[in-house]
């Protein structure tokens, strides 16, 4: 048919439409009315127009209320993830041999003098007191804490704290319920970071993720061996604060200040500490290391960036070398370059403490020439500053690399140059 033939016949039979409606307007409301020519129209102008995929209908909730469908994706977002990592997180507990604490019976008036217990008679059969054991002792359990398995041979990293005692022995729980003897294979000695072995092959591993690539309000998930009890506890929450810089506490290993830590309102524990922070791909982000007492779900989690170093250096090594510069100080900020009046307001001023001298004898740092109060501008270029801190500028580099310092001596520049050395544990 010719195509001007076709657009009138399809114009007459529209119109006829129209009059038709027009016609049925008594038994319609206007607004009726006007809704069905809307509708007619509508579907002429489509039928001249490309084909389209009708909207699927949406998801109905049992009170028939339409359910917001990325909530129900974040769900299995979250669900996938735990499937994908939980496989590789471990329970560890920590025992040790404790002296055997026996009762033995006691009379309290057993010191008086025979004339006077006569008057007391044996009013207390059942009372009893510590007593002299032999020295025996039994193997007890008296701690716990995570992990996470980062080699299918047995490798599992966990906090330092968790594996600072060396009279303990060490057992590992893994997800499908075997237990193994675990051993310290290395302790980072700037981080509270330690590598465990286990004798075991084709074991699960995490996914390492990018903490460095980590967004305010992002998902966290924490998985662990909750209060040393509940193991593969999971916890949901958000990243809520970045490069904090916090002071933990440990009996085992004391007071230590922790720079670039992640926070995270996801859950933490006791017996948490060590278990890995997750991404929504099921990727370790962080590495679960301290709490803030008296607060409402404030936890914080070594980026896992930090420890990646020491995976490669045990793998390679056997052991964790950190790399060292020498050198005690204070971060220099505007209050502080304000308070001590110092010619800039960043860097890391060289300072004792209590602790010990502001440059270590024979480190690197003496070798190179810095003294007690300078302050330390850059690292290789790279500005120190709240956001780069000197320990974790000098952590980035390898044992045996050669750095260049800028140096402020007394207002005036100076630049230096050092050879990093290895850290020992003291």
């Amino acid at each position: 048919m010719d195509p001007a033939k076709k657009s009138q016949k399809a114009l007459i039979i529209i119109a006829a439409i129209l009059f038709a409606s027009v016609l049925g307007a008594s038994v319609v409301t206007p607004r009726a009315q006007a809704s069905v020519l809307s509708d007619l129209w509508n579907n002429f102008l489509r039928s001249f127009g490309p084909r389209s995929a009708e909207p699927a209908p949406a998801a109905q909730s049992p009170g028939n209320v339409p359910l917001y469908k990325p909530a129900v994706d974040y769900e299995a977002a979250v669900v996938d993830a735990v499937k994908k990592a939980s496989p590789a997180v471990v329970a560890i507990t920590i025992s040790k041999n404790l002296p055997v604490i026996d009762n033995c019976p006691s009379d309290p008036f057993g010191n008086l003098p025979p004339e006077f217990q006569q008057f007391f008679g044996n009013q207390f059969p059942d009372m009893a007191q510590p007593c002299d054991n032999g020295g025996k002792t039994q193997l007890q359990e008296v701690g716990g804490g995570s992990g996470f398995i980062i080699s299918s041979d047995g490798l599992i990293l966990t906090n330092k704290h968790v594996a600072s005692d060396k009279a303990a022995s060490y057992t590992v729980f893994t997800n499908d319920g075997k237990k193994y003897d675990a051993k310290i294979l290395a302790v980072d000695p700037a981080q509270d970071l330690a590598v465990m072995k286990i004798k075991a092959a084709g074991l699960p591993t995490v996914d390492l993720g990018d903490s460095d690539a980590l967004n305010l309000g992002q998902t966290a998930i924490a998985i662990g061996n909750a209060l040393g009890e509940f193991k593969n506890t999971v916890s949901v929450g958000v990243v809520s604060g970045l490069a904090r810089t916090v002071t933990a506490g440990n009996p085992s290993v004391g007071q230590e200040t922790i720079q670039g830590v992640i926070q995270t309102d996801a859950a933490i524990n006791p017996g948490n500490s060590g278990g890995p922070l997750l991404n929504l791909r099921g990727e370790v982000i962080g590495i679960n290391t301290a709490i803030a007492e008296g607060a409402q779900n404030i936890g914080f989690a070594i980026p896992i960036n930090r420890a990646k170093r020491d995976i490669d250096s045990v793998k390679a090594n056997g052991e964790i070398r950190a790399a060292f510069l020498g050198v005690r100080y204070l971060a220099v900020t505007a209050d502080i370059a304000k308070q001590q009046k110092l010619p800039v307001d960043y860097g890391a001023l060289v300072r004792g403490s209590d602790q010990g001298p502001a440059v270590t004898k024979d480190s690197p740092a003496e070798k190179a020439g810095i003294r007690a109060e300078d302050i330390i501008l850059e690292v290789n270029g790279q500005k120190i500053d709240s956001d780069h801190a000197l320990g974790d500028e000098v952590a980035k580099y390898n044992v045996g690399d050669a750095v260049t310092l800028k140096i402020d001596r007394g207002g005036k520049e100076v630049t230096l140059h050092a050879t990093l050395a290895k850290r020992t544990a003291n």
